[in-house]
Formats: C-alpha cells, sequence, structure tokens
C-alpha cells in the first residue's frame, strides 16, 4: 500500500505545471491567488540611445573634419573623443555603457535604437547631424547622448548633463521636455553613488547649451550626459571596471525610467 500510495505522488507532483519566474508565489498563509507581475513596464516606449564618437574616427580626419548643419551653423562632422590617462578610449566606455543601457531597457519592453553599432578602428561617424535628428522619424519618445569628459582642470570629477535652451526655431519645442529628461537622468545617477561635476555646470549638475548638434536637431526631447572626467584617476578606475560600467548603466535606465513615468 505504502510504495502504491508513493507512486501515486510521484504521479501528481509530475503533473503539476511549473512556475514561471514573472509570477509571484503566494504566501502560504495569503488565501488570494498569485498574480502575474507587471513584466514590460517600458512596453510601447520607444528610446533612442547615442554612444559619442567611434573608435576609429581618428583614422578618417577628413571625413571627421567636413562640416555638416548644426542648428543655424555647421560644425565638424565628429571628434575623436577623449581618454583615460592609461589610453580607454570614451568611444569603448560610452559604447559599453549604452549597450547594457539598451539591454535593460529592452527588459523592461522599450524599442532601443542605437545611433552606431559598432565599436571598430575601421569606422568613422556617424555625423552629428544625423545624430541630432535620430529619432524624428519614428517618434521617439526621448534620445540619450551618452559621452565622457576629459578636463584637466585640477581635482576635476563628477557628471553633468546638457539640456537645449529655449531657442527658436531649433529646440523651442523640446527644451522644457528636455529639462525635466535632464533632471531626471541627474536624479538616476545620483541615487546610484555618483556626484554632480565639480568643474563645470554652475555646481548643480545640469547644463544649458545651444551649441550641441545633438540637441539642436532634435524633435525628441533629449540629453546628453558626460557621465564623469576620465582625467581624473579616481573615477577612471570606475569606468573601467565592468561593476563601474554597470552602475552607470543602472543610474542612466532609472532616469529613463523616471522620466517615461
Amino acid at each position: 500500500m505504502l510504495r502504491r500510495a508513493a507512486v501515486a505522488l510521484l504521479v501528481v507532483v509530475a503533473a503539476l505545471p511549473a512556475i514561471s519566474e514573472d509570477v509571484a508565489v503566494a504566501d502560504a498563509t495569503d488565501p488570494r491567488p498569485a498574480r502575474p507581475q507587471i513584466s514590460a513596464p517600458l512596453a510601447g516606449r520607444v528610446v533612442v540611445v547615442d554612444p559619442g564618437h567611434q573608435l576609429g574616427n581618428r583614422h578618417f580626419p577628413r571625413r571627421i573634419n567636413r562640416p555638416v548643419p548644426a542648428g543655424g551653423f555647421t560644425k565638424p562632422c565628429n571628434t575623436t573623443g577623449t581618454a583615460t590617462d592609461g589610453g580607454y578610449p570614451e568611444a569603448t566606455f560610452v559604447w559599453q555603457v549604452s549597450r547594457l543601457v539598451a539591454t535593460r531597457l529592452r527588459g523592461l519592453g522599450a524599442t532601443v535604437r542605437l545611433t552606431r553599432h559598432s565599436n571598430r578602428q575601421d569606422r568613422w561617424g556617424p555625423c552629428v547631424d544625423v545624430r541630432g535628428r535620430a529619432g524624428n522619424s519614428i517618434g521617439a519618445d526621448l534620445k540619450l547622448s551618452v559621452h565622457a569628459d576629459g578636463s584637466y582642470a585640477a581635482g576635476a570629477r563628477g557628471f553633468h548633463v546638457i539640456t537645449p535652451p529655449d531657442r527658436a526655431p531649433w529646440t523651442a519645442d523640446i527644451h522644457r521636455p528636455s529639462r525635466r529628461l535632464a533632471s531626471s537622468v541627474k536624479g538616476g545617477l545620483l541615487d546610484h553613488r555618483f556626484g554632480v561635476a565639480t568643474y563645470t555646470a554652475g555646481g548643480d549638475g545640469i547644463d544649458v547649451r545651444s551649441d550641441l548638434a545633438t540637441l539642436n536637431l532634435s524633435d525628441v526631447p533629449t540629453v546628453m550626459v558626460e557621465l564623469g572626467n576620465m582625467r581624473s584617476a579616481a573615477e577612471a578606475r570606475v569606468m573601467t571596471s565592468p561593476a563601474g560600467r554597470a552602475r552607470y548603466a543602472r543610474g542612466l535606465v532609472s532616469g529613463v525610467r523616471r522620466f517615461l513615468g
């Protein structure tokens, strides 16, 4: 009898459905049934992530120095970016962080578009006018341009977020939501233990600039974030570590979620 009962119990257990990871398991003392968790809070949202520069820009001086529209004036197509004193390039840092951001946002249900799809010595661009218009034709909810600074000022460290001014006809339509996006990104980075810049942006971490094509040519809320100063030895240690880059990505995703609600 005991053997038959054990066999019957094994059959019943084997027939039970597996518990999905996205279903909350109710407490044994709670008579209410388990309810599915909200697994895609950013479903239907479209985010453009712009990893600044390209690793091979320095190999194409004529192409990256070509003047392109920048919002009422022209600027060089692109620049080489900066690096840590140890030679870790800005292009690589922001590429690695941006990919982490994209992965996390997609996991939350968002559609993510990157402005470049490689980090290679034999590639250049895209130009700042292309970056500036990225997201316009697809009605993106926001664009986040990811960079790092290279200041030699004594003690220079910390992040700052750059947002466009009220400048007709270029950014008059997006400056208010862009300022709100800047505040959200600042809050997300502060929540993940990053400090505001000590050397620029008035000490509050938010700067307003009218000279950046990436902002001027956008028709969607847009900010450029300088995640820190690569010439700071302390910040370089964070930027060159996988754990540090993951923390930057979490801060940026937190800022995006704050803005999108």
